[in-house]
């Protein structure tokens, strides 16, 4: 029996997998600062104090400040604060909000992100030949709300279900994520689904230690793939290839 005509459930990952982020996010710092006056700031040191006071933020608050009960606009107005002061950027309150709200914002809309083109048709390929789709990604809840429906990805015609780490208190890689997930789609048997994701830490392995389906999407051809497949996964380099290889299959029922 091919893996098509078992599959009742498929569940995706999202940035890197269906949408991606235009430009760098130093980009949308700088323009940010730019639009109260200031001077673009450094986008290096930007970067680097973004990324240690994300880390910091995650380690300190996982999940968006979900155990904490931290609202999510606090958790990053807190990040980003800490992002600018590690750059060498400390600006006073007034200044600063402004900043803030236009970062915030940006981030909370459709403006710094892509969809790739393979996404909407697989997406909807796969709910025409009744098979649930499920959302499962390290974000917060303004992906859910806002940004992928911004987006043309909404919940009914592309996706049936979201498992978005900030509204769980639970994510990737801890393999709990996918075990919700199963639940939410009606618990279906782990060994029914496939997950398609982009990393091998967060989306492969917990996965496949629930007893799901797993393969890989190297759309940006990093130089980790080969090692991938050497430990036996699927790495395509997008959907297209997914829905080929689903369709290609003996005994796959028509496309």
């Amino acid at each position: 029996m091919s893996l098509l005509s078992r599959l009742r459930c498929i569940t995706v990952d999202v940035t890197g997998t269906l949408i991606a982020y235009k430009g760098e996010l130093g980009d949308y710092y700088c323009m940010a600062a730019k639009s109260v006056g200031l001077p673009c700031p450094d986008y290096k040191r930007v970067h680097q104090g973004f990324k240690l006071a994300y880390t910091e933020m995650v380690n300190k608050y996982p999940c968006f400040g979900f155990a904490a009960k931290m609202p999510n606009i606090v958790w990053w107005k807190t990040c980003v604060r800490d992002s600018f002061v590690r750059a060498g950027y400390e600006y006073d309150e007034e200044t600063f909000e402004k900043i803030f709200r236009r970062i915030y914002a940006s981030f909370g809309s459709s403006a710094p992100y892509t969809v790739f083109p393979d996404s909407q048709p697989f997406l909807r390929w796969a709910r025409e030949k009744g098979i649930k789709v499920g959302i499962i990604s390290n974000a917060e809840y303004r992906y859910q709300d806002v940004i992928l429906p911004a987006l043309g990805l909404n919940q009914g015609t592309e996706w049936d279900f979201g498992v978005f780490s900030g509204l769980e208190g639970v994510e990737k890689p801890d393999p709990r994520i996918y075990e919700i997930a199963l639940q939410r789609a009606g618990n279906i048997a782990p060994e029914e689904t496939l997950h398609i994701g982009d990393s091998m830490r967060k989306d492969y392995v917990p996965a496949r230690s629930v007893g799901m389906n797993a393969l890989l999407l190297d759309r940006f051809r990093t130089p980790d793939a080969e090692e991938w497949r050497k430990s036996g996964a699927i790495v395509l380099p997008d959907l297209v290839a997914v829905q080929e290889l689903l369709c290609s299959e003996k005994s796959a029922s028509a496309c």
